[in-house]
Formats: C-alpha cells, structure tokens, sequence
C-alpha cells in the first residue's frame, strides 16, 4: 500500500495520496462486474422516472456522463485514511423496549438496527469485507461492523435502498436469509438479484409505494436524487430510493443514499414530518462531481430542515474509502455547519457504532 503515498518533501509525513491507482480500482472492478451482471429485462409502466428503458431523476437537470467519469479518474486526488480504524465497546439494545420507543444502533456505512418492541430492522446491511463484484479486490473497510452479525437480535424486516455494491451486499443478505429468514423490500428492478440468489421472500417497491409488515409497522418508498448499477450495462435498469417507516404514531425515514434535491419537501409534504432521519453526510468530494449523487454536510442539514425532522442521525461516513475528503472530514464539516446554521448540535447527531440508543 505505501507505493500508493507521496512524501511530500516540505512538509513532515504523509500529506496527501497522489497516485489515483486506489480510486481507479473500484471503478474498474465496476466495469469487470459486467460480466457477471445481467440487464434487468422485466417491464414497468411509464412515469415521471421511468422512460420505458431506464429510471431516471425528475428532479435532476444535469447528469454525470462519460466524460465527466473519464475527468474524475484522470483527476481524482485522495487523502490519506488509516488502514483499520478500532470501534468502541459496542452496546446494542436488547429488547423488549416499552411501547413507542424506538432504538436505534449505527452499525456502519448505511446498515443501521431500527428496533421496537414489536419489530427489528436493518437498513442497507453490509458485513462483507469488500464492496466489490469480487471479494479478494476492490474498495475493502477500514472500520469493522458495529454489531457483528452473529450478536443481531432477530432480524424480521430488511429494507434495500438500490443496488450499489455498499448498499446491496448479496453474500450479507445471503447470510441474513439463512439465518432469520426476514422480509425484503428492494427497489423496482432488484427482486430478481435476490431471487436468484435464493432470497424469496423480497418484494419490489416503486416510490410511494406502501406496505404493511403485518400489524407491526408501514413502510413507504420515497424518492432520491441518485442512480443505479452493478456494472455497465444495467445503468439505471432498477430503481433507487428511501424509506419513510412508520411504527404506531412515530415515523424513522431512512435516506438511503442521495444528492440533495427538492425530493425532502415532497416527502414531507406526502408522508408528514419524520421523528427520526437516518441522513448520509459522507462520500461527496470534489464536489462537481458528487453534488450530483451524494449530498454534504450542509445539504444533509438542508434536507433535515425541509424534512422538519425532530431528529436527524448521520450516516453514509468513515467505513469505505469512496471520494476525496479524510475519513473526519464529514463529522466535522456536520458540527460547523450546524453551528453555521444556528442549529443545535443535539439537532443532528453522530452516533458511535455499535452503541444503541433509546429515542
């Protein structure tokens, strides 16, 4: 790995990664994982996001093409994250939780435990140890789960956001299927993945769509600004989106993973005001690039305040390696723009992983 560092002569240390070997890798281990990935054939009604072809963001002008993909390879400038960075001494809740309380445990990346008395969810669960087609190449954690996956509670809902390889992770999901036999709700255009996998409890979404998991709880899929694909040639060929999840009076909106648009006032206005947002706040320099699928600290601020969300929780941060900015750099840019703002920090919070909390 040191042959990826520069030293930089006048100053002390490592400074910056000046080679773009690193970031160049997961995006051609994207363009090998057409060869194991076939384009979604199954046919949906034309809408306001589907063209008959491909998905597509209403809310979205300009679009990140070939051109601009060649420039951020030929220009991408990384900074230096550690090797493996240690989690605390995790603390998952246990239930059972009193009526109307919900737990909430960062595990890591956008895999978080949503916990109430009568239901436990995982959003977007990733243990692998690579996000990639391959699991000995490509984009591997420097942060261990928070919650290793034999310590879970039982597992009765898993809810995909698209199927980015940090975001659909076939040998978790594998692992989950076998071990609690849960319920999963994937975007259009992702049931087949799972069933060819021998996932067969998975149902397909389209944005605001709802559906309820028994008596326990109701969940709509909700817009975002972003895309999909597993390799080339299935381009935007399924769907991406969001969770609003309503449990008894309270509602956790998972936002998946997303650029800022005016999608949170839809939401909003569509499904009321969430008690708890799980908002992505990482992986978005150089921002000419990545405004376009991946919001910042300030736009996740944005989106919690048209959300008019009592509560929102930071995620989408310091597990992969994906963009420019230093594995801190979103938690720090979060509590200055907060501060910016006037917002308290209590508003918009980060949670340790592994620590559950009671809200």
């Amino acid at each position: 790995m040191d042959r990826f560092f520069k030293k930089d002569n006048h100053r002390t240390g490592i400074t910056r990664i000046r080679s773009k070997n690193i970031i160049v890798l997961p995006y051609i281990f994207f363009l090998f994982s057409t060869l194991f990935t076939c384009c979604v054939s199954t046919k949906y009604p034309n809408s306001d996001h589907f063209d008959g072809k491909r998905f597509y963001n209403p809310t979205q002008v300009e679009e990140n093409g070939i051109w601009r993909i060649l420039k951020l390879l030929a220009t991408i400038d990384l900074e230096e994250w550690p090797k493996k960075v240690q989690n605390e001494q995790t603390n998952p809740i246990k239930t059972p939780l009193y009526k109307d309380q919900i737990a909430i445990t960062f595990i890591n990346h956008a895999t978080v435990l949503i916990q109430t008395r009568e239901i436990n969810i995982l959003t977007d669960p990733v243990w692998s140890e690579r996000i990639s087609p391959v699991s000995w190449a490509g984009t591997k954690r420097v942060r261990e789960p928070g919650i290793q996956m034999a310590d879970l509670p039982r597992i009765d809902l898993v809810v995909i956001s698209h199927n980015h390889y940090d975001h659909l992770d076939l040998e978790t999901l594998k692992n989950l299927n076998r071990k609690f036999s849960p319920k999963f709700l994937v975007p259009l255009g992702d049931k087949g993945l799972l069933q060819s996998e021998g996932i067969s409890n998975t149902e397909e979404m389209d944005w605001w769509e709802t559906i309820k998991i028994e008596k326990k709880a109701e969940v709509t899929f909700a817009p975002t600004q972003h895309l999909s694909a597993r390799g080339i040639f299935d381009w935007n060929r399924s769907l991406w989106g969001s969770y609003m999840i309503k449990i008894g009076n309270r509602r956790v909106y998972f936002g998946g993973d997303a650029a800022y648009s005016s999608h949170y006032k839809a939401i909003k206005r569509r499904l009321g005001e969430p008690d708890i947002s799980l908002l992505p706040i990482g992986a978005y320099e150089p921002r000419w690039f990545m405004r376009l699928v991946h919001m910042n600290p300030s736009d996740a601020i944005q989106a919690h305040k048209d959300l008019s969300s009592k509560l929102s929780i930071g995620i989408h941060f310091g597990t992969f390696q994906q963009t420019e900015e230093t594995i801190n750099a979103p938690v720090e840019e979060l509590k200055k723009e907060l501060l910016n703002a006037g917002l308290n920090l209590s508003n918009f919070i980060i949670q340790k992983e592994g620590i559950g909390q009671i809200y």
